[in-house]
């Protein structure tokens, strides 16, 4: 049987070097992406392109409007995204996303008979969102193997967050690399109808900046 995997994948510079991450290690690629209600659906597109980019086998699109509930600057239109670092978790977390897009991705992975599940988390150049932890990854690894008929009949889950202890400057390294073209990626928490980056949101700085402390040209479209 072929080494399954599935990749969580946002259309953002993390997930896309993540897949590739996969590619790289032998897996046969099953992307997941989740439209949620998101402003920036322009990132949907990217992770179409992507992944017919880097080899995917399959890529799904699933809608779950989490926009219903509110209570982030990503999924509510009400609320600004903020352009000015702040203290604490930032109002673009988006309540539980992780662990409803894992939880998902773990719905997939048991009817594929694959046992790998890959996530773009990152615990170094990131906005304070505690779901990208590596105590918040083994702890659903661990939630999976007691959930699933799967891991109960011998075969557990595996939860790979393969950038969780790298800057972002290591990512895009890593990812150039591997043949990632960033230019299809979007990041920009308030991207345009046509992928293009404000510039300005604490996603598009982080972006930059990786890019200058990486050494290599940024791709990025800017509005």
């Amino acid at each position: 049987m072929a080494n399954k995997a599935v990749i969580l994948l946002s259309g953002g510079l993390d997930s896309a070097t993540t897949l590739a991450l996969a590619r790289r290690d032998g897996f046969d690629c099953y992307c997941l992406s989740l439209d949620y209600g998101q402003r920036h659906r322009a990132e949907l597109d990217a992770a179409a392109a992507i992944a017919q980019s880097l080899g995917a086998v399959a890529h799904r699109v699933l809608q779950l409007d989490l926009a219903a509930f509110g209570g982030s600057a990503l999924t509510d239109p009400s609320l600004a995204v903020p352009t000015a670092p702040s203290t604490g978790i930032p109002i673009t977390y988006v309540p539980a996303r992780n662990t409803i897009m894992l939880s998902l991705a773990l719905a997939w992975s048991e009817v594929l008979q694959a046992h790998d599940i890959f996530i773009g988390a990152n615990a170094v150049d990131y906005s304070g969102y505690p779901d990208c932890r590596p105590a918040f990854i083994a702890a659903f690894e661990r939630l999976a193997n007691l959930a699933t008929k799967a891991a109960v009949e011998g075969a557990p889950c595996h939860i790979h967050a393969p950038l969780i202890q790298m800057s972002k400057a290591q990512i895009i390294q890593q990812g150039q690399a591997l043949g990632v073209d960033y230019g299809l990626t979007v990041s920009c928490y308030q991207a345009d109808a046509l992928g293009r980056a404000c510039g300005q949101c604490d996603s598009c700085q982080l972006r930059r900046q990786g890019f200058a402390a990486a050494g290599i040209p940024d791709p990025t479209r800017y509005c």
